[in-house]
């Protein structure tokens, strides 16, 4: 038994207790304290918040009240006056769940566990099978996550019984998959909706419970589209579906953290079910056969360009054997010419002759490249750079990794560029009117 437990009248992680101090007593749930962290009593607070105590500092851990687990059985019913959806759950906030005992979450990975806590979605749909193909944080994810994503989610796809796909994911590196699977799910015949959660569901304004619903009314429209479901602003009222090759994540911490960046969104989506069109869309069609093509080459890289940058840097690249690179470039398509002290030109003509890929995305985020406009432009146009129009960042290196995973693709560096400037998902758009 630990010194905490000693000083603790019988209180159990889960409990509501007292925390004595010489100079001051808090009030909050009893945590588990882990392994590692054997010398601190773990309080979580009423505002939501964890605080931790030293054990030598407690005087007194006292018993409130104690705090049974409850343990209840939901037994589901399918509706069969409602569409069937399946949800791939990967991680996020969205699908997880307070463990008191513990202060952090459980996943939630059943659809009696989804019932629990977001009984509204199930008015929209049967959620009929609930995957967990993995569980990580958005930021430890790779291409090769994407791939397990896109092969689930072709299985479900073709399922005559399933009306559409939902797939939770953390925020912080969405769009990264968002891009992804625009590309790799082929002949797409059905929604892919991907949503999210800013602030878990244990706080009073989570965006969890709204974000799910407009993601399943989605999920059974007929928009055939890979789009992110979340919040259109900080209020509850309705969500935007935006497309997945199209979209930023543009705040830390705001619930309506995703913006669409030079495109509009696909539509409002209203909890009541009522959907408003924005933007044209490819339409459901339950007689294409989805396939997955999900062909990708690592070795590509993602580089911001800022003044006095040296451009050695791209024989570092060029060394440790990668085959394109994405730079973020300035204003129109601009980094350092040969006016500059350190002159990328030369070096960009250098790799590029020994086999790099060089493409150009902007770093400005809104608007489109266009090197034609000065001379620095057409400076670095004439180095053979591949120049990306108004195609975000994050899909550019997405997509260029794609297209050089085609071995039939990637020997010639004219197809490349035609690949890398064909409109597969929506990732290129014309002007858009001010």
């Amino acid at each position: 038994m630990n010194e905490g437990k000693e000083k603790s009248s019988n209180a159990e992680p889960g409990d509501l207790v007292e925390v004595h101090l010489s100079t001051k007593i808090y009030e909050g749930i009893l945590l588990e304290t882990p392994e590692t962290e054997k010398g601190i009593v773990l309080l979580k607070l009423d505002s939501g918040y964890n605080i931790g105590f030293n054990k030598k500092d407690v005087i007194e851990i006292k018993l409130i009240k104690k705090i049974p687990e409850k343990k209840e059985e939901i037994h589901l019913k399918k509706d069969k006056e409602k569409p069937n959806i399946a949800m791939i759950i990967t991680g996020g906030t969205i699908a997880a769940k307070l463990n008191p005992k513990k202060g952090g979450v459980d996943w939630l990975t059943s659809p009696e566990d989804l019932f629990k806590y977001y009984p509204q979605v199930f008015e929209k749909a049967n959620i009929v099978k609930v995957e967990v193909p993995f569980m990580k944080a958005s930021e430890d994810m790779d291409f090769r996550d994407w791939q397990k994503i896109a092969r689930v989610s072709e299985r479900y796809l073709n399922d005559p019984n399933i009306s559409g796909i939902i797939i939770t994911h953390g925020t912080d590196f969405l769009h990264y998959t968002s891009a992804a699977l625009s590309f790799f799910i082929k002949n797409l015949n059905k929604p892919v909706v991907l949503t999210y959660s800013q602030r878990s569901i244990d706080r009073a304004s989570s965006d969890a419970n709204l974000n799910l619903q407009c993601a399943a009314i989605a999920a059974v429209s007929d928009i055939a589209e890979v789009m992110l479901v979340g919040h259109s602003s900080t209020n509850d009222d309705f969500c935007y579906a935006m497309p997945g090759t199209k979209v930023r994540k543009l705040h830390t911490s705001k619930r309506d953290a995703f913006k669409v960046v030079n495109s509009r969104p696909i539509a409002k989506i209203f909890p009541d079910g009522k959907i408003v069109k924005l933007t044209p869309y490819r339409k459901r069609d339950t007689k294409k056969k989805v396939k997955t093509d999900t062909k990708f080459e690592e070795k590509v890289a993602l580089v911001k360009v800022y003044p006095g940058q040296d451009p050695e840097i791209l024989e570092y690249y060029l060394e440790k054997g990668y085959k394109g690179i994405v730079l973020e470039m300035a204003g129109l398509g601009h980094v350092p010419t040969s006016r500059a002290r350190k002159s990328w030109t030369a070096k960009l003509k250098k790799v590029q002759e020994k086999g790099m890929i060089v493409c150009a995305a902007p770093q400005t985020i809104y608007g489109r490249l266009d090197p034609l406009v000065y001379s620095n432009g057409r400076e670095l146009l004439g180095t053979g750079i591949i120049y990306l129009e108004d195609m975000l960042a994050e899909t550019a290196l997405v997509k260029l990794g794609w297209v050089l995973g085609h071995e039939e693709w990637a020997k010639s560096k004219q197809t490349i560029k035609e690949k890398m400037l064909t409109n597969f998902s929506h990732e290129l758009n014309e002007r858009l009117e001010e």
